[in-house]
């Protein structure tokens, strides 16, 4: 039996896709340069880790109480967890 050959669309499919691929790892590679320059001209303001993290377990036991609804923990809690640095 002999094998179907490849039809030209499909070729040209995954041609375009590969390039796709490639455009958008390229794409990637850039932001990620960028976001690394921007990061060395602006230092990030200092902040208290310890008080950050008192201030999530607060918010934490007062979602537990029921004293906030969902959205506000949940801004709240975004807003804390963005200030806290992994080193």
């Amino acid at each position: 039996m002999s094998r179907r050959r490849t039809t030209f669309g499909k070729l040209q499919r995954d041609r375009e896709k590969q390039a796709r691929q490639k455009a958008k790892l390229e794409r990637r590679a850039r932001r990620a340069e960028e976001s690394d320059e921007g990061e060395d001209t602006v230092p990030a303001p200092a902040v208290d880790q310890a008080a950050v993290l008192d201030q999530l377990a607060e918010l934490h036991a007062a979602f537990d109480d029921g004293e906030m609804d969902l959205e506000d923990f949940e801004s709240r809690r975004d807003e804390l967890t963005s200030q806290l640095r992994i080193e």
